[in-house]
């Protein structure tokens, strides 16, 4: 009797917390661009300077000054100002690199981005500081920067599982993306709404996925905190050894694409076809050598690493494109 209440618990557990995917009202009027877009462009797209171009590079012998501190997440942060008065989210860390990859090959394929840019380190805060932040001053390591724009502003967050485009092919593609680079981090405080170019409607919108970190690593979620939901010892980042040794597609059962996923999320896989693997990987198939190698040089990543991880990444590509079903 005890075991059967335990089990009774644990299948409770996983009714009670295990998230499910809310499919909209078939009435429901917002755009698949405001996730995606058609990249027309995409074999000549610049995945060195990314979305945001050269203009917008940030110039690391500036004199950065401290406006607030990032205490959320696992890296810390900042937001600094430069000469000019242009305000920079910074981010520090192991997370810095695999951000920018990532966020660069999401935007290669069609999904909106913001600029990010790679400084190495030797950057330097040498203006103001708040008198509460210690030991701020001076060089400072690698970093992950992205301006403060005017007119792309952040006006709310939005649900992996409950947003206008579940169920659409678009939006699995988006999952598909993220098990490529194996980023395992799907919670909705990094899933942004940006209201472009100051307009108010709906077309104005942008649904991102940003803090792109967790990726580049290997996901996994203990066994005994998947059914609840805990998201405490999760997989590793920016590890090249870690993502080598996962894979990235098991089988396919009729309709089924069973994952080697071993996260939390794997209600985001359950609707998703080896029509929709195909149509994703062909996207990032269309990729030249150059781009790939542009990802990467643009994190700041060695040659040979950068080698191992598009190897792999590929060879991931290559299997969702041959998918049958």
């Amino acid at each position: 009797m005890v075991t059967r209440s335990i089990v009774l618990v644990l299948t409770l557990g996983v009714t009670a917390c295990a998230p499910v995917l809310h499919h909209p009202d078939a009435s429901a009027s917002s755009s698949v661009q405001q996730l995606w877009r058609q990249p027309r462009d995409l074999a000549t797209r610049d995945l060195y300077y990314g979305v945001g171009g050269r203009r917008l590079v940030p110039q690391p012998r500036s004199r950065w000054s401290v406006v607030d501190v990032d205490l959320t997440g696992a890296s810390g942060g900042y937001t600094v100002r430069d000469e000019k008065g242009q305000e920079w989210s910074v981010k520090m860390g192991v997370e810095v690199q695999p951000e920018i990859v990532v966020s660069r090959l999401l935007w290669a394929v069609g999904f909106h981005q913001p600029p990010t840019y790679y400084v190495p380190a030797g950057w330097t805060i040498a203006g103001d500081v708040p008198r509460w932040v210690l030991g701020a001053k001076g060089p400072q390591g690698h970093a992950r920067f992205r301006p403060h724009l005017e007119k792309n502003e952040v006006i709310g967050e939005w649900s992996w599982y409950d947003n206008p485009f579940v169920g659409t092919r678009e939006f699995k593609a988006l999952v598909i993306a993220n098990l490529l680079v194996n980023n395992w981090d799907f919670k909705a405080s990094n899933n942004k709404i940006y209201r472009v170019g100051g307009a108010s409607d709906q077309d104005a919108r942008r649904y991102v996925v940003r803090d792109l970190g967790a990726s580049l690593g290997r996901d996994a979620t203990p066994p005994v905190f998947r059914p609840f939901q805990i998201r405490l010892i999760r997989g590793t980042k920016n590890d090249i050894d870690g993502f080598e040794s996962q894979g990235f597609i098991r089988r396919v059962e009729g309709s089924h694409v069973e994952f080697d996923y071993h996260g939390l999320d794997g209600g985001l896989l359950r609707d998703i076809t080896p029509a929709d693997v195909r149509w994703t990987c062909g996207l990032f198939a269309r990729l030249t050598a150059d781009q790939w190698d542009n990802a990467f040089r643009a994190a700041g990543y060695d040659q040979p690493t950068r080698r191992r991880y598009i190897r792999k990444i590929l060879d991931k590509v290559e299997q969702g494109r041959r998918l049958e079903g």
